[in-house]
């Protein structure tokens, strides 16, 4: 016997349908509620909400409250967290610490043409998250790295000797030997520990942020920044494979053209916000900012580039990594 739908139940059938095809993402990061990218990835979620037609809803939920970002990144290659924006986790391969090479990018033009779109290491980053089952969406610039203490400075600018000062680094190679080859002595400790770590004296600072990750995190704790642009900090908005399929071709679209936008949008005040932040640490905390000269910043870039990078390139593999310098010109 076949049974036909009332006008209501059939009405009703579409509507179930509609609700099924809206989709709820889970986006993290790893900056405390109402900092810079906390902002910007709320306005991004509502840009993707309006283009979409309120098919897509993105939460944020700041702070790692989902995880630190390597466990993130584990849970979003198999499809258990959506969305983050976040530094990329060289736990899950190696190679992914090209994306925090040591003194690679000298200037904000020539980050712009490394990380930014078809830049070698953003194109080389999306290959290595594609592996994951993780789609990158953008490239979001933050800063040029450089070292916060919560001592005297002993000879900044000059890398040629020891200081004796114990810095915490994190745990990946590139990171450890830059602090090493600057004269620091690096201590690998997870971010979560770091500011008991730098308030109880088992280290006297930290290796691995930037003006901004120093004042959002340890404002309290830092007397002293040395913008040595040890790196170039880019994080990336990736999405799980899984939970990008289970949009339509007109959602995904919608989100791949805001996420574009978001990126294009940051990398045109990245910059200017890097000098608010280090203004910040000077003028709210009363830390000293020290004044690199150019001269200073290459001696430091020449010794890691000596000292570390031939290390770190048998780490990633030397040839696979000396390919990415050939097409960056190093």
């Amino acid at each position: 016997m076949k049974h036909f739908l009332t006008g209501t139940a059939a009405a009703a059938l579409m509507s179930l349908a509609g609700l099924a095809s809206a989709a709820d993402l889970k986006m993290s990061h790893v900056r405390p509620q109402d900092t810079t990218i906390d902002k910007e990835l709320r306005a991004f979620a509502a840009e993707v909400n309006e283009a979409t037609g309120g098919d897509v809803s993105i939460n944020i939920f700041p702070a790692s409250a989902l995880g630190d970002y390597t466990t993130v990144q584990e849970r979003i290659s198999v499809g258990a967290i959506d969305m983050a924006t976040q530094p990329a986790a060289a736990a899950a391969d190696r190679r992914m610490q090209i994306s925090s090479f040591p003194y690679l990018a000298g200037s904000w033009e020539e980050a712009r043409a490394i990380y930014g779109p078809e830049g070698p290491v953003r194109e080389v980053m999306a290959e290595l998250y594609a592996k994951q089952d993780i789609t990158m969406l953008a490239a979001y610039p933050v800063y040029f790295g450089g070292i916060a203490l919560n001592t005297d400075l002993v000879n900044p600018g000059d890398p040629s000797q020891p200081n004796g000062i114990k810095v915490r680094v994190p745990g990946i190679k590139s990171f450890q030997m830059t602090g090493e080859a600057l004269g620091y002595i690096p201590s690998p400790i997870p971010f979560s520990e770091a500011f008991t770590a730098i308030q109880t004296g088992v280290v006297d600072g930290v290796i691995g942020s930037g003006a901004e990750g120093y004042y959002a995190s340890f404002r309290d704790v830092t007397k002293a920044y040395v913008p040595a642009n040890t790196h170039f900090e880019v994080w990336y908005m990736i999405i799980s494979n899984q939970s990008l399929a289970e949009l339509d071709a007109e959602d995904q679209e919608a989100l791949r053209t805001a996420a574009a936008e978001f990126e294009a949008k940051r990398w045109t005040v990245a910059e200017e916000d890097q000098r608010k932040w280090e203004q910040r640490l000077a003028g709210e905390l009363g830390a000293k900012v020290v004044e690199l000269s150019d001269a200073e910043r290459e001696a430091m870039a020449a010794k890691v580039r000596s000292e570390v990078w031939p290390v770190v390139l048998e780490d990633v593999g030397a040839e696979w990594g000396q390919d990415i310098l050939d097409k960056i010109g190093k």
